[in-house]
């Protein structure tokens, strides 16, 4: 009769355990999938760009915490100091992409820009004024809802690679053979990606920190605001993918780093807290070419290397053009 009363018991208790287990994980995704809608989505919306801390209002930091912060379009606030042409691209779903292209004299090529997550082509003006003067020609790209680019979703990546076409199919049209692509962070992710999908055939690429896998960077995003990298950046990923049309744990830039075939010069500060050591070997160690370089940068940050280095990285990107 104990016995029968004491398993009686055991099943209350495991049945009552599995119900919690489920609300858990329902809650878990329900979080996750506000957080991956939140940081796919930017809003053209001066409430939200500035918008104050929550601090001292526990419901409004509760709810940030359980679906995420809205995030605000970046705007262009740094203009080029020398004439230059605006170029819009238009995407296969009629996104209107801006674009700056600035002239050098007795040209030895043109680079090609991209800037990272929730920025935009002004600041990276300090980067094409380095390549203006060493005599390349600079093509500044504004992505999908980004700066002045129509558009307020962005996949991380994922179909921003399309943006890299546009704009090589641009500078290809002009006759020029000596095409350099330069990204930081996401902007180094896509042309990754775009060398991979589109098979494009630039001279040379310089990569700036990307991340490695969504997850990754997603997780890191979590640890700075002081989540638990994981299972945080493991439902993120997913519901981020889902929402965007694309399997958010196959986006990984190591898998696009394997079809390229022209020399690539790969750039990380190892004070990083975006992307890791790990991260960056992988993608240097999967990089399908022999003629590869990878610069580390002593106490450098997930930002600008020119800024963190001048020298530094004038030496070594000056150095590997030639």
């Amino acid at each position: 009769m104990k016995d029968k009363k004491t398993n009686t018991r055991l099943a209350r208790i495991f049945k009552w355990v599995g119900r919690v287990l489920i609300v858990q994980l329902i809650l878990i995704n329900i979080s996750a999938a506000f957080h991956g809608y939140r940081f796919t989505h930017y809003y053209d919306d001066d409430k939200i760009r500035n918008q104050r801390s929550s601090q001292g209002k526990p419901f409004l930091r509760t709810w940030r915490l359980m679906t995420g912060r809205k995030l605000a379009k970046s705007l262009i606030q740094y203009y080029p100091g020398i004439p230059y042409d605006t170029v819009q691209l238009t995407t296969s779903k009629g996104l209107k992409l801006e674009a700056w292209y600035i002239k050098a004299d007795s040209a030895k090529g043109t680079v090609i820009l991209f800037h990272g997550l929730n920025s935009n082509k002004g600041n990276v003006l300090g980067e094409a004024y380095e390549f203006l003067s060493w005599g390349y020609n600079t093509m500044l790209v504004d992505l999908r809802a980004h700066g002045n680019s129509e558009g307020n979703v962005n996949t991380i990546g994922y179909k921003e690679s399309e943006e890299v076409k546009l704009a090589y199919d641009f500078i290809s049209k002009k006759e020029e053979r000596n095409i350099v692509l330069w990204g930081m962070s996401l902007g180094a992710v896509i042309i990754s990606k775009a060398m991979w999908q589109y098979d494009l055939q630039p001279q040379k690429i310089i990569l700036e920190m990307p991340f490695n896998r969504l997850q990754d960077h997603i997780s890191a995003r979590a640890r700075i605001s002081g989540f638990p990298g994981e299972p945080f950046g493991f439902f993120v990923t997913f519901w981020a993918g889902l929402e965007q049309g694309y399997w958010g744990y196959g986006h990984n830039t190591a898998k696009y780093a394997r079809k390229i075939g022209c020399p690539v010069l790969l750039q990380w500060g190892n004070a990083d807290e975006y992307v890791l050591k790990n991260e960056t070997d992988k993608i240097f160690r999967a990089i399908g070419t022999a003629r590869k370089q990878l610069m580390v940068y002593e106490g450098a940050g997930h930002g600008h290397l020119l800024a963190a280095n001048e020298q530094k990285w004038q030496t070594s990107v000056n150095e590997f053009l030639k």
